[in-house]
């Protein structure tokens, strides 16, 4: 029993949660390391949501609002940590959700549709075809989902299925801990903050942005600036950690 008044209690919780899942075959023993390497980088921002990752959360809001067809894209991580998260941003943008997993089994998606579904989130389903430029099972997409999306959110994502979905034309809205990785640096939209804080900051956006806000934020939209400021961020957390 983690207590509450643990300084990093929520991580601890989410440390323990993603274990669990891992045990019961809803995220993969690979996916135990991406999570460790998103701790990390964490610790750098203060495991807190910083200024220019608040900015992005609501941009994401605006784009996934102001989309023809968007798409919550979940693997196996993003449903352990927030199912109930993605549930919520469902029902505040309208978009639809649905699993794509790189080491893909038909048991792990039953279970992680099961997850979803057991938190309020709607998930697609149907035959999945090669629809994604890719060598590997992440090219297996709906036609209906992803294949049909102008704007995709891939939280936790890897990054040649990002650049892959940008070539095919795909606005990508990322949330990525660390922002050199290829998926901060290839995506339209990258939120450099935790996956557990940046869907509630989406899904309140969604229900607060301003008449006018939505466009403003998609035309004034400069990644590279948001991946900067976040890398100034870490470096004056580091130049002060020993003072």
């Amino acid at each position: 029993m983690i207590p509450k008044d643990h300084p990093r209690y929520r991580s601890l919780v989410a440390r323990e949660r993603i274990a669990r899942c891992a045990r019961e075959g809803i995220v993969a023993p690979e996916g135990l390391a991406a999570h460790g390497r998103g701790e990390a980088f964490d610790y750098l921002i203060g495991e807190k949501t910083i200024e220019s990752a608040a900015l992005a959360a609501r941009t994401a809001a605006a784009m996934l609002l102001s989309a023809r067809h968007a798409v919550i894209s979940v693997n196996g991580n993003t449903a352990a940590l927030a199912a109930a998260e993605i549930a919520a941003l469902q029902r505040a943008s309208g978009a639809d959700v649905e699993v794509n997993l790189f080491h893909r089994t038909e048991e792990r998606i039953e279970r992680i549709n099961r997850l979803l579904t057991e938190h309020g989130a709607r998930v697609l389903t149907g035959t999945p075809e090669r629809i994604v430029p890719l060598s590997h099972d992440r090219a297996l997409s709906l036609p209906e989902g992803i294949g049909d999306a102008d704007v995709v959110l891939v939280p936790l994502e890897d990054g040649d299925r990002c650049a892959a979905l940008r070539e095919m034309g795909k606005a990508v809205i990322t949330i990525d801990l660390n922002p050199l990785s290829r998926t901060s640096r290839t995506a339209t939209l990258t939120i450099v903050d935790e996956v557990t804080r940046a869907l509630p900051a989406i899904t309140a956006a969604c229900a607060s942005l301003e008449p006018g806000e939505a466009e403003r934020l998609i035309a004034s939209l400069d990644n590279t600036y948001l991946l900067r400021a976040a890398i100034d961020e870490m470096r004056e957390r580091l130049a002060h950690a020993l003072e």
